[in-house]
């Protein structure tokens, strides 16, 4: 009988391991090198691994363990997490991959560092500065992020329940199991307009109105839980309060009343905003707008008005005007030398408004006797 030597080649290179198997069962793991294999019955299968910074299937490696279980340790590194578990696994020092609740790898070590680090996600929903940079950004589901600016308030919900007031910065959290959200307020005095409102006065005239509010949020917390959103409930408050004073005032009154309506709505307003969480600073009436035939008619009223007004101041200067002339009157009648002043006073007006005087006295009498005949406030007496 003549028996034949058959042997097969297995060539393993740096950062590769070779498995052989015989009939299904690990028996040897080879280095790198070349190797020869009796194998004349041809049972022998041989697989060859990248072992540098690499995987092992999960499923052979449950095999393995429960065949070869010294080997399945020297060979391999095994990560499992738990349900509120994620493990950070580095691969000489570089963190590589992520791992969820409920997962599982298996990493070859013969070639490579393998670290884990495990993370208890229920304990503490948030991510550190660290492990912010060592996971992978990409994956969504697992890490929630904000930015809170100086002039926000970050409002953490976790499953929907507020936990705590963030401070400005940036917040990341796992948001693995849970519903992570961040409601950001801001705290900056904001202007809310409140457009053209369309009402009755109380003498049944329509007319339009609108208002200006500024308003800011001093407390976050009751803020949110008053409302959904602030500003459409401040606006439905405001449009109730000017419908209030308008229909309760005839138009004469709203167009007179301007300050106390003010007023009057900031004090409907604070009052119901009560321990809201927001503060209206300023509220008031913007402009008020009329129909084109009542702003007619106003605009007459206004026009007769002021006329009235003019007339009568008119008459006022006319009656002093008057009674200044009967004074100076009276003072000249009972002082001569004063009438003489005013006498030369005239003149002296006169004389300013022309360029050349011819005086000729027929009678004789002189210059002087002609200056005292040339202007007479007041008649010669008669014998």
């Amino acid at each position: 009988m003549t028996w034949h030597l058959v042997t097969k080649t297995v060539t393993v290179e740096d950062g590769e391991r070779a498995l052989v198997w015989r009939d299904g069962q690990l028996v040897r793991v080879l280095g790198p090198g070349r190797h020869a294999l009796l194998d004349p019955l041809h049972r022998l299968m041989v697989q060859v691994y990248d072992v540098v910074r690499a995987e092992y299937p999960a499923e052979r490696y449950a095999v393995l363990k429960a065949a070869r279980p010294d080997l399945a340790a020297e060979l391999f590194e095994a990560v499992e997490t738990g349900a509120n578990e994620i493990a950070i696994v580095s691969l000489d020092g570089r963190p590589t991959h992520l791992l969820t609740p409920w997962q599982t790898r298996v990493y070859w070590r013969v070639a490579t560092k393998v670290e884990v680090e495990r993370i208890d996600i229920a304990s503490d929903v948030r991510v550190s500065a660290r492990h912010l940079a060592m996971i992978e950004r990409n994956r969504p589901g697992i890490v929630t992020e904000a930015v809170v600016e100086n002039h926000e308030a970050g409002l953490l919900h976790v499953d929907g329940k507020l936990t705590e007031r963030l401070a400005p910065g940036r917040h990341a959290f796992w948001a693995i199991g849970r519903k992570i959200e961040v409601k950001r307020l801001d705290l900056r005095p904001t202007v809310l307009e409140i457009t053209a409102q369309e009402m009755l006065t109380k003498d049944r005239i329509a007319l339009r109105v609108t208002l200006t509010a500024f308003r800011r949020i001093v407390d976050p917390e009751a803020a949110v839980a008053t409302s959904p959103d602030v500003d459409a409930w401040l606006y439905r408050l405001v449009q109730f309060a000017i419908r209030e004073a308008v229909a309760s005032r005839t138009l004469d009154e709203v167009l007179a009343a301007k300050v106390s309506l003010d007023a009057e709505l900031r004090d409907y307003v604070r009052a119901r905003l009560g321990v809201s969480g927001v503060e209206v600073t300023e509220l008031g009436v913007k402009d008020v707008i009329l129909p084109g035939e009542i702003r007619d008619l106003v605009n007459k009223v206004v026009e007769a008005e002021r006329l009235a007004k003019a007339n009568l101041i008119r008459r006022q200067e006319e009656t002093a005007a008057t009674r200044s002339l009967l004074n100076t009157a009276r003072l000249m009648e009972e002082n001569p030398l004063l009438l003489r002043l005013k006498e030369l006073e005239s003149l002296e007006r006169l004389v300013e408004k022309v360029g050349r005087i011819d005086l000729h006295a027929g009678d004789g009498a002189g210059l002087d006797a002609l200056l005292t005949r040339l202007v007479r406030l007041k008649a010669p007496e008669t014998a």
